[in-house]
């Protein structure tokens, strides 16, 4: 008996809805992977993520190890800047996974993710509350949940800012704890404005200073303009606007760019101060790479706008050249991850009087402690999935299948880095495609092509659920020649309302409520 066709309405971007699967069953016959699978793969690094590296304080840790003590952080152990320590990032990472958290919560709803998001909104307070110090974002917190090493930089500070910009805008924080985070934001903003926009240090390195806003390169003009114009966002205040505007127009005295061609230029203008972008360095750009896409959207001067998208295509074709590294990574890979003995790594430490000493002593770890498991992560890892971040922050299309490739592709739980949230990042950055509507057909309506699709093939291409049927005698003319026959694999109970599950499907108008569809759609 024919079986009778129906029609769903859905996401044409989202068809595919099949199980939840392991990394082990992905690829599965060179396909795509189906976004149940994505977002499977992207709740698997969320537990991880949670389970491993987020601390007391709210902060994400770089690694699981040993916390410094007071008195290492006042020695400078391993060294006073907190490099390779597992404070080392608290604010870079905190603020840029705070936004797509805020996205996490806002989307499902869950009152475990609004808790997730308070909690790290929380963490990035205490950092800038730790010191006496205007405008100073502490890395992170040591064992007594005060202590911290002197040394910050723009590299947290703009992440800082944000990540609280997001919660304080994302409507999960009732209005006296968005006043308390748009207070703070304000006190540490003006107290960099008194200093020009330089990141100030702390303890015995007070008055010195490490990072600066208004360097002319492409990192720090994105960095910048975004604070300036989110800061006006948050209060109001015409003042921010007005900065804003004349940072965007001010111009280098070496290029004679002005910071807006710096930021249209994207991250390539970057390459003679920042060596090795591509292939190593791309995670210093996630966070502003998500302030360029917020002010191309908030910009209302078509003018400007253009320029910031342009910006964001010129990162999103470099991110692209590179993202496919994620395949080189084995998740059975042994190597040993040794930066938790960071103590030990560093037998030849000395009182560091300088910041140049400082970071003479971070280059001189014991290779036979440390191990080759951080540099395979970074290389591996980290890496892609921060170009997974650039792709998916710019709504870059070509490249938006890699990044839900490269999101599947690891096994989180046996990651030692704490950057697997990039893939969380890049999950929540993708673009949420408009509905249309479209025909699912059943197995026995229109299947004589010759290459066995019954459904068209660009369905399956988007990650429809499908098993493959092997036709021996063709009983009908609609059946077509015999031979491998694709079907999608849609219930009609499972659709109704919600589309087997999952909410980003609108709603079913079955043909025939009288014939159920067993197997096929």
């Amino acid at each position: 008996m024919k079986s009778a066709p129906f029609w769903i309405l859905l996401p044409v971007a989202w068809l595919a809805c099949g199980e939840q699967s392991t990394r082990a069953d992905w690829p599965a016959n060179g396909l795509p992977p189906a976004p149940r699978q994505v977002a499977a793969a992207v709740d698997r690094a969320h537990a991880v993520l949670w389970s491993k590296f987020i601390g007391q304080d709210g902060l994400i840790h770089d690694y699981v190890g040993e916390l410094p003590t007071p008195e290492d952080c006042q020695q400078g152990r391993p060294n006073v800047i907190g490099w390779w320590s597992p404070i080392e990032n608290g604010p870079m990472f905190t603020g840029t996974y705070l936004a797509a958290i805020c996205q996490r919560a806002r989307r499902s709803g869950d009152a475990a993710a609004r808790h997730e998001a308070r909690r790290l909104a929380r963490g990035l307070l205490a950092c800038a509350s730790v010191s006496e110090v205007p405008g100073f974002i502490a890395r992170g917190m040591g064992t007594d949940g005060k202590c911290h090493y002197p040394l910050g930089s723009q590299d947290q500070t703009h992440p800082w800012f944000y990540g609280l910009h997001a919660y304080a805008t994302s409507g999960l924080p009732d209005a006296d704890e968005r006043k308390s985070v748009v207070d703070k934001m304000r006190e540490v903003a003006e107290a960099l404005q008194a200093v020009n926009w330089k990141c100030p240090c702390d303890g015995a390195f007070r008055g010195q200073f490490r990072g600066d806003f208004q360097l002319f390169r492409h990192h720090g003009a994105a960095m910048y303009l975004f604070i300036l114009r989110a800061m006006h966002d948050v209060t109001g205040e015409a003042v921010w606007l007005e900065r804003y505007q004349q940072a965007m127009s001010a111009r280098s005295e070496q290029t004679g760019r002005t910071r807006l061609e710096i930021c249209a230029a994207g991250y390539p203008y970057d390459r003679e101060q920042i060596k090795h972008i591509d292939r190593s360095q791309l995670w210093i750009y996630v966070s502003s790479q998500g302030g360029l896409a917020w002010l191309a959207g908030a910009e209302t001067d078509a003018a400007v706008r253009a320029q910031f998208r342009a910006g964001l295509d010129a990162n999103a074709r470099g991110a692209l050249a590179v993202i496919g590294d994620y395949r080189t990574c084995d998740n059975s890979d042994t190597k040993v991850f040794g930066h938790a003995r960071w103590r030990e790594a560093y037998p030849g430490w000395f009182p560091q009087q300088t910041q140049a000493d400082a970071e003479r002593l971070a280059s001189t770890g014991d290779r036979r402690v440390l191990g080759e498991r951080k540099s395979y992560e970074a290389q591996r890892m980290r890496n892609p999935l921060a170009a997974a971040d650039l792709i998916a922050l710019a709504g870059y299309h070509d490249g938006l299948a890699s990044v839900r490739e490269a999101i599947c592709h690891y096994d989180y739980t046996r990651l030692n880095m704490a950057e697997l949230f990039f893939a969380e990042c890049a999950y929540y950055a993708l673009p949420v495609e408009k509905q249309a509507a479209c025909g699912v057909m059943c197995l026995n309506s229109h299947t004589a092509q010759p290459d066995g699709y019954s459904t068209p093939k660009w369905v399956f291409d988007a990650g429809s659920p499908r098993r493959i049927v092997e036709l021996q005698e063709a009983k009908l003319r609609t059946s077509g020649p015999p031979g491998v026959k694709v079907v999608p694999t849609f219930k009609r109970s499972g659709i109704p309302g919600q589309f087997d599950g999952d909410p980003r499907g609108s709603g079913v108008s079955p043909r025939n409520r009288h014939h159920d569809i067993a197997g096929g759609a």
